[in-house]
């Protein structure tokens, strides 16, 4: 008996395949079953490789300029370039003015004459020894300045027949007086006397006779009287005006003025026409 039940066993496990397996012979294929479940979402997966990369975009706009950064480290020195080419000749400048230092200078006497001089009045020495700047005026027999500074005059009077005093003048104003007495000599004796003064452009110095007997003034073919005056040293009586002026000498006033043969002189000085006593 167990040994029936067994085999019946097998027997329906066996037909139990074949139904399974659609393999009955005769048999017709059953309908499509009903869909199952949606199964649970898998886990994240690995990430993917990289894409190629995009076209370059447009470009954009320009952004707004940034504040200067500050200065960098300067860099070294370069190389001396070589010489450039000569430029061309420039005109010919105009001439310049000399630059001789100013002179005055002039020495001049009385021609022959027995009479005396009118007093209180410019003697006339109206015989020119020499006045290469023509400051002197033979026919007035005055001095006139031209170049301001220190000048010294000096007079030579032959006295005869009288005592003999005159003056040095200098725009009306006696600047030094000289006497000589003269005792009926029966020759001429003489009378010397100088003086040193400062000038501006345009005053005048003269020499005369006072009023009075003392004319003695004379002139012979033997013996001359004579009035001559020059430039000591030129500059302005004002301080100030002597420092500007081109380099003379050694002054107080102007420390490091040089001696005119050791300078070189650039031009001429200019002078203010304005007279004063």
């Amino acid at each position: 008996m167990k040994q029936f039940f067994l085999l019946f066993f097998l027997g329906l496990i066996t037909r139990s395949f074949q139904i399974e397996d659609n393999k009955i012979p005769g048999l017709c294929s059953g309908q499509p079953g009903i869909p199952g479940t949606p199964g649970l979402h898998g886990g994240q997966g690995l990430p993917g490789r990289d894409g190629r990369d995009g076209r370059d975009g447009a470009t954009g706009m320009p952004g707004e300029k940034g504040e200067m950064g500050p200065p960098g480290v300067p860099g070294p020195r370069g190389e001396v370039g070589s010489p450039g080419v000569d430029g061309l000749h420039g005109e010919k400048g105009a001439q310049g003015e000399c630059a001789v230092a100013p002179r005055s200078a002039f020495s001049a006497k009385r021609s022959e004459s027995r009479s005396p001089p009118l007093a209180d009045q410019p003697i006339l020495f109206d015989v020119v020894l020499i006045n290469e700047q023509g400051h002197y005026d033979p026919a007035t027999g005055k001095f006139t300045c031209e170049v301001p500074g220190l000048y010294y005059f000096a007079v030579h009077a032959t006295v005869y027949r009288t005592s003999l005093q005159f003056d040095i003048m200098k725009n009306g104003h006696s600047i030094a007086s000289f006497f000589q007495y003269y005792g009926n000599w029966p020759k001429p004796t003489s009378l010397s006397g100088g003086t040193l003064v400062r000038l501006e452009p345009e005053d005048e110095v003269w020499v005369q006779v006072g009023v009075g007997d003392y004319i003695g003034f004379y002139a012979s073919v033997k013996t001359d009287s004579t009035f001559t005056g020059f430039l000591v040293m030129r500059g302005s009586s004002s301080n100030a005006e002597l420092c500007r002026e081109p380099e003379f000498i050694t002054s107080p006033c102007c420390p490091g003025k040089r001696d005119p043969l050791k300078s070189k002189a650039t031009e001429v000085m200019k002078y203010p026409r304005n007279p004063v006593l």
